[in-house]
């Protein structure tokens, strides 16, 4: 029996990553339905929102370029594993936005805040999940990217250190404001279409 492609394989992994990927939109959907629903029941904070906007974003992107895993010689158990991680990354983003209770805070601000070192440090995580994930793509597709791509990272990362441990509400609003506008300038100059 032939083993299978991996564009076979690559199907198969998909589906696992959609169910994670849908699970965090979900997550951040019904956190933004839950405002309009019952927008007295906690104040809401533009810098969240900003979060919420980005992570968004984020995913869709996500699910747009792991379409570019379809034309590797081989997808092995490490990869497909790897590929389910970076996933989860983003789910726990997601779940850092949106907490199951907000009773112990006086809104999203105190909520974000209080919560920040786990926020921007899972981001920061995930910007490195991302260069390891862009490294399986292959060399080619890397060295495609040119050296904005491993400056952009490594500004997220450090950028998202710093967001950690200040609470500078300036220095956050200006970091998300950056880090949505990079994002679609980013998107719509390198992903715009699938090749």
């Amino acid at each position: 029996m032939d083993a299978p492609t991996a564009a076979e394989t690559f199907t198969h992994i998909k589906v696992v990553m959609g169910m994670v990927v849908s699970l965090s939109l979900a997550r951040l959907l019904n956190g933004l339905a839950g405002i309009v629903q019952h927008p007295r029941a906690v104040r809401i904070y533009p810098v969240h929102l900003g979060w919420v906007a980005f992570l968004f974003l984020f995913l869709v992107h996500f699910w747009w370029w792991e379409y570019r895993l379809h034309v590797l010689p081989v997808i092995g158990f490490a990869a497909y594993l790897f590929l389910i991680l970076f996933c989860a990354l983003f789910f726990f983003l997601c779940a850092l936005l949106f907490p199951t209770s907000m009773q112990d805070y006086d809104g999203y601000e105190h909520y974000f805040l209080s919560r920040r070192k786990w926020f921007f440090g899972f981001l920061a995580g995930l910007q490195v999940t991302d260069l390891i994930d862009t490294a399986l793509k292959g060399g080619d597709y890397f060295a495609s990217l040119g050296l904005e791509y491993p400056m952009r990272t490594s500004l997220y990362i450090g950028v998202s250190v710093v967001a950690a441990f200040t609470a500078d509400r300036r220095f956050h609003a200006g970091f998300v404001i950056f880090a949505l506008a990079y994002q679609f300038y980013w998107i719509f100059r390198v992903y715009d279409l699938l090749t």
